[in-house]
């Protein structure tokens, strides 16, 4: 039987079973598609590392003497939509069955089961032997509860995978979390030691994505691109993140500097997000070089980077595919304003928007805390609408997969579910970026100052924030302080602050 298997771009896993051995009547089929390019508008950063690690796997099949028709984005024969090409191919190809991966995206999980009932061979879904739960493990997780807290499924996955645990109950280091001890500044010491590694030249690349005329968004150095591109990339980065990196990952996984990009963040989250490498081979060497040097890393360091990958990526994954497709749609806080625009320019005299946004418009990037407590409080806080807010996430991060992306942002960032994955918003006034960055000291505005001219936005924006909302919140039980807090303030300096957040939301190009 002569068989078509489709592989997506994001589904580059090497140890697949279907790579096993080759196979003479299988012919599997890669394509760079303006179907995924321009649903939304994407950093060219992001673009560019997708196809570059789409030929290499592509590549990496071929000398293993597996049958490959890739189609780059300029082919005559490129449809430029999925389920043409795969109509054509099947066709030209005699094709007797198709074969593909679960996708980890609904549109095109939802395009793949369209597209199967409407051909007249037999199909056949397989999975992507990549996560380590299935799409409905967290969904059985949690029947029956109200509230989806992630640590206990994160407790739970630490049992059932035997990691970090001293016996069938008990965890390393006497603590399952060691989230209190993760929430140092970073001072300008230690210093960190930078990657000179797998830098390439991508004009080729470049070349062919501006012939197509793809509009994208952000920067590129064309000579000198530093993201993993392939298997041998990835595990360099991985090395090098273990080698140098974990010591003091926990430490400073919240601190931002506007001088590092990266500060001792691993940087392997579209290695892992494309599937070029495995969760567990990652949460697995950093546990080995960790008991190798238990002299030099505290179990602190590693048992923060487990919790992200073993935790909150899987838990994220199922909160997707439990609440898929009205998740999308989420919106609880009724906020309707548009994203400003210097979210796409970096042009804003509040230091720590311009130096997130610039990064990220610079290398794709930002960690965590950027994305949560700079760039996504601000726009909870203008009260912005969560589709904006989305749009710019998936576009604008190298490891934006819909499944990943928006979870965390309608959901932990913008609290647009409600409370579902959050059970309070992520806001703060200026006082939490001054604690944890050291973007305060040289901006235009006084992060000390409550109100007035010269006094940071964000303290405004956040009481104005839970004024505007004090109905929403008034029973949950998290934000209760905060909302005492409100019900004291003097109804002048309150009128005052509210004026200030207004004038901000309404007039953002004058911050």
């Amino acid at each position: 039987m002569k068989i078509l298997r489709l592989i997506l771009g994001d589904q580059l896993n090497h140890k697949h079973s279907w790579y096993d051995q080759p196979e003479s009547d299988v012919i599997y089929f890669m394509a760079e598609m303006r179907q995924e390019t321009d649903y939304v508008m994407h950093h060219i950063q992001k673009v560019v590392a997708f196809f570059e690690s789409m030929q290499n796997f592509a590549k990496y099949l071929r000398e293993r003497e597996h049958n490959v028709i890739y189609f780059g984005i300029n082919d005559d024969n490129n449809e430029q939509d999925l389920a043409k090409n795969l109509s054509q191919l099947i066709k030209n190809n005699q094709i007797e069955k198709f074969e593909y991966q679960l996708p980890d995206e609904y549109r095109l999980d939802e395009q793949l089961k369209a597209f199967c009932k409407d051909i007249d061979i037999p199909s056949e879904v397989y999975d992507t032997e990549h996560f380590l739960t299935s799409r409905n493990d967290l969904e059985n997780f949690y029947k029956g509860k109200k509230q989806f807290t992630m640590e206990y499924f994160y407790r739970d996955m630490r049992k059932k995978y035997d990691i970090l645990m001293l016996n069938a109950k008990d965890p390393e280091g006497g603590k399952w979390n060691f989230d209190k001890s993760n929430r140092d500044k970073w001072k300008g010491k230690p210093e960190i030691p930078h990657e000179r590694g797998f830098r390439k030249d991508v004009s080729d690349t470049l070349k062919e994505i501006e012939e197509a005329g793809i509009k994208t968004f952000g920067n590129i150095n064309t000579k000198s691109f530093n993201w993993p591109t392939s298997r041998e990339d990835a595990l360099a980065v991985l090395n090098y993140f273990c080698k140098n990196l974990l010591v003091h990952f926990g430490d400073y996984q919240d601190a931002m500097d506007p001088e590092e990009a990266y500060l001792y963040h691993s940087r392997l989250s579209f290695a892992m997000n494309s599937k070029m490498l495995h969760p567990r081979e990652v949460i697995h060497s950093v546990i080995d070089y960790w008991r190798d040097h238990q002299d030099k890393i505290d179990i602190s360091q590693v048992e923060g980077f487990v919790r992200q990958i073993l935790g909150w990526r899987e838990y994220m994954r199922g909160i997707y595919w439990m609440k898929m497709p009205g998740y999308a749609e989420k919106n609880s806080l009724d906020n309707h304003n548009p994203l400003p625009d210097f979210y796409w320019t970096a042009e804003t005299k509040m230091n720590c928007l311009h130096h997130a946004i610039k990064q990220s418009l610079d290398h794709a990037y930002a960690h965590h805390i950027q994305r949560l407590m700079i760039t996504g409080n601000y726009a909870l806080l203008t009260q912005t609408d969560p589709k904006e807010v989305d749009a710019w996430y998936l576009g604008i991060y190298i490891d934006a997969i819909e499944w990943v992306e928006i979870t965390n942002t309608r959901g932990m960032s913008q609290y647009a579910d409600g409370g579902l994955v959050a059970t309070k918003p992520y806001v703060s006034s200026g006082s939490y970026i001054h604690k944890m960055s050291n973007y305060c000291g040289d901006c235009t505005y006084s992060v000390t100052k409550k109100d007035g001219e010269n006094a940071c936005p964000f303290n405004s924006l956040y009481w104005n924030f839970l004024d505007d909302k004090r109905e929403y919140f008034k029973g949950n039980q998290r934000m209760k302080l905060m909302m005492s807090i409100l019900d004291k303030k003097d109804r002048n300096q309150l009128e005052s602050l509210k004026n200030r957040a207004y004038d901000i939301i309404n007039h953002p190009e004058k911050y």
